[in-house]
């Protein structure tokens, strides 16, 4: 009996140990992943309004949208969905119109947006390298 009251006094402690050393790894991985899926869940969102602004544009209407009201529906379909874990900024949107007399008339709607994380944004920016979400939608008007 007195054999193992020596090895369980050798052991105390180790518990404690390796969970600090464990610890900011797993908490390293885990929020890595959070942010991870707020870029993704962000890249989403562009993807959706790139397309809900190129919609708005080729939809027959008269008169038809000009490039800053279809600039401002994805600016609104934006506000409300990006998530920012850092400072927020509005999406660059730009749209290219081709001139009415082209057939088949394409309408492209590009978002960019640079992304600022907690820990992906800043680490990124410090390497002097934004990282900028992006989404290109192309419909024709037919």
């Amino acid at each position: 009996m007195t054999r193992w009251i020596k090895r369980e006094s050798k052991q105390r402690g180790t518990s404690s140990v390796e969970l600090a050393l464990v610890l900011p790894v797993f908490l390293f991985v885990l929020f890595g992943l959070i942010e991870l899926s707020v870029a993704l869940y962000d890249k989403a969102v562009l993807t959706q309004a790139s397309r809900e602004g190129a919609r708005a544009g080729i939809v027959l209407r008269q008169p038809k949208l000009t490039t800053a009201e279809i600039q401002q529906v994805v600016l609104n379909y934006t506000r409300g969905a990006l998530i920012s874990l850092g400072t927020s900024k509005d999406p660059v949107v730009t749209v290219v119109q081709s001139t009415p007399a082209m057939f088949p008339n394409p309408l492209s709607v590009q978002v960019d947006y640079t992304y600022t994380g907690l820990g992906l944004g800043s680490l990124m920016s410090a390497i002097n390298q934004a990282v900028v979400l992006s989404a290109t939608t192309t419909m024709v008007n037919e």
